[in-house]
């Protein structure tokens, strides 16, 4: 998506005429109530479960172009809907539907001296642009998320799934007309390939922010090239600490869940640190399960004496695979020498998503959420927990690891600004 040459004209038009159509579907959107939003978010879910196979049947497409273009494994792990994980798109809509509505909700309010009323009230933002990669299930959860926060939604997919997305759209358009609403409430780019997603960043006035949810290179265009207001959803370098506290069996588990329980996914692990006094006790458990798990360890010297005892795959760690969120069966390893040099490792590579201790220590653990900047820091938990379902937000929209506006996972209330309503009786100043 480089900006070195300048937007054809007709890619640009048609851009702006479907933010155009979009908008007028958000000032629909943001008179439904919550009955009628959950109504129609109810009939999306019934309407993706009835075309399940056609769904599956298009990603088998989408599937078996990627081979053809030696897609790697993880993305064709992102890439891939079974019709288990179609209904579990599905049920992700209606569990969005069982949520409170965040528009209208009054943040905050007071009445002041001179008798005005002043509350700040939640209200959708209006047009939303999503720009993606191969995630066929973001589709929907956008569409949904956005229904549910009263906005309308722009997505411009990868192109590894772009016969998933076409049909999953086509459904959701055709589910929301049945219903009496507005179809271009749900919008998909099919056309103008890279410029399509240049010509929705730059919308400015016509679209009132921008997503970007995908690999390092995609989010780092949309927020350096973007003059729509972007919301980073970044990158996961996770880091686990084993801490001296630690109970071994735990951290044995929560090593292993974190890397190996999805690797294709930004909340899984990808570095792991020992404190050098639990190593001997710790490190050969836990190696010998991610080798069991086929993990390639990338070791610091200590840790590649371990293990070759456990006979577990192993390269030398470089000072690149402390920053790599490698979205693979690797995992990054050292031995450190004490809690200071843990955090200080995690605030150096960190990419600001999360990470993870696991201690017995409450102070240790005080320390470690205090001092490592995260959008989400775990104490004996799995890094995989940041997630807008497992947080019970219901579907998300992406992790936010910027500071601003929204920060972890972003569900209903990140999807909306606020507006002041001031009431008064004939003041003036």
């Amino acid at each position: 998506m480089s900006t070195t040459a300048p937007i054809p004209v007709d890619v640009r038009d048609a851009v702006h005429a479907t933010a155009r159509r979009a908008r007028a579907a958000s000032r629909q959107l943001a008179l439904l109530t919550r009955a009628e939003k959950d109504a129609a978010l109810t009939a999306l879910a019934d309407a993706i479960d009835a075309e399940a196979q056609s769904v599956v049947a298009a990603n088998v497409e989408d599937l078996e172009r990627g081979r053809a273009k030696g897609l790697p494994a993880n993305l064709l792990d992102r890439l891939t809907l079974d019709v288990e994980r179609v209904h579990s798109v599905a049920s992700a809509l209606r569990d969005v539907a069982a949520l409170p509505d965040p528009v209208g909700e009054v943040v905050r309010g007071s009445t002041l001296a001179n008798g005005l009323q002043i509350r700040q009230v939640r209200v959708p933002m209006g047009v939303v642009g999503m720009i993606y990669e191969a995630r066929p299930n973001v589709t929907v959860d956008a569409a949904g998320l956005g229904l549910k926060s009263g906005n309308a939604v722009i997505l411009r997919g990868g192109s590894a799934a772009a016969s998933t997305n076409v049909r999953l759209v086509e459904i959701l358009r055709a589910a929301l007309e049945a219903r009496g609403l507005n179809p271009d409430a749900i919008n998909l780019l099919t056309e103008g390939g890279h410029d399509a997603g240049r010509a929705l960043m730059t919308a400015r006035g016509l679209v009132d922010l921008v997503i970007p949810r995908g690999g390092a290179s995609l989010i780092q265009t949309v927020v350096t090239e973007s003059t729509v207001p972007v919301i980073e959803t970044g990158v996961g370098n996770c880091h686990v600490y084993v801490d001296a506290a630690a109970d071994p069996e735990m951290a044995v588990r929560i090593v292993t869940n974190s890397k190996t329980h999805r690797t294709s996914v930004c909340n899984a692990a990808e570095s792991l640190l020992v404190h050098r006094a639990i190593a001997d006790t710790v490190l050969p458990a836990i190696l010998r399960e991610l080798g069991a798990a086929g993990v390639t360890v990338h070791g610091d010297p200590e840790v590649l004496r371990y293990a070759e005892t456990v006979g577990v795959a192993h390269v030398p760690v470089t000072d690149e695979d402390d920053d790599t969120e490698f979205l693979s069966l690797d995992i990054s390893a050292r031995v450190v020498d004490d809690l200071d040099a843990a955090i200080a490792h995690v605030q150096e590579h960190t990419s600001g998503h999360t990470e993870a201790i696991v201690t017995g220590d409450r102070a240790a653990a005080r320390r470690f959420t205090t001092e490592v900047d995260a959008a989400a820091v775990m104490v004996n938990a799995s890094t995989r927990f940041t997630d807008g379902g497992e947080f019970g937000f219901g579907a998300e929209i992406g992790i936010s690891t910027q500071k601003l506006h929204a920060r972890g996972p972003m569900a209903l209330p990140e999807l909306t600004t606020t507006k002041w309503v001031v009431e008064g009786d004939g003041q003036v100043r």
